[in-house]
């Protein structure tokens, strides 16, 4: 396989930025670890006070880095990963489409990146439950739903909320033009990512196979 496949870059803070809609969670995380911090420098032999702010600062320290949105230079392909994560089930469809289902755990980035460069037709938000992602009927979950038109025709691609991902934040809107790889949305925590395939592109990744966004390619030459 390409080296673009099977290879993830390092995700760095340093290299990289904050995801947009990451505020509500991340800004009162952030704020309670400096405050537990601060009252712990100030009575540094209390054990409550660094009781406190140790659980505290470790919690603010993993939202940082789940809410990372690193830098990614976009592989050549037709059809690039819209998600990191590990390819959960590759589906054929009625209509000859071929669904490929990305799981994203809370290690991954949860920031979604445009397929194919195109057009955005339509985003539509679809109320449902909150079963885990790697649940089949975590299809019935709470979702947002993408179509683009591309050089391929209407692609469409299903953001997923997992049992603790419970909102899903798109970055563009109905109409909006999209360059492939270029970021779209954000989903909180675990969670999946469909895309659908059109009929006649062959996928060349597997079941169990890792992939990172705007890096993996999902189809075949």
């Amino acid at each position: 396989m390409p080296h673009s496949q099977t290879s993830a870059p390092r995700d760095s803070l340093l290299k990289g930025r904050l995801a947009r809609g990451a505020s509500p969670w991340l800004l009162p995380t952030v704020a309670t670890a400096a405050l537990s911090v601060a009252r712990s420098l100030r009575a540094p032999r209390s054990r409550t006070a660094t009781v406190l702010a140790v659980p505290t600062t470790a919690l603010a320290v993993g939202m940082l880095w789940f809410f990372r949105d690193p830098e990614r230079t976009v592989a050549a392909g037709r059809v690039i990963s819209p998600a990191d994560g590990v390819v959960q089930s590759i589906m054929p469809w009625k209509d000859g489409r071929t669904r490929v289902a990305i799981f994203m755990s809370p290690l991954n980035v949860h920031v979604n990146r445009a397929p194919l460069a195109g057009s955005i037709t339509s985003v539509e938000h679809v109320p449902g439950g909150f079963v885990p992602a790697f649940n089949k009927e975590s299809e019935n979950n709470e979702r947002v739903v993408w179509h683009f038109d591309t050089e391929l025709g209407d692609i469409e691609m299903v953001q997923i909320a997992g049992a603790v991902a419970r909102r899903i934040v798109p970055y563009l809107t109905q109409g909006s033009k999209v360059e492939q790889g270029e970021r779209i949305g954000l989903i909180r925590f675990g969670s999946r990512v469909d895309l659908y395939l059109p009929r006649g592109v062959e996928v060349a990744v597997e079941v169990g196979q890792k992939t990172v966004a705007g890096v993996t390619r999902l189809d075949r030459d």
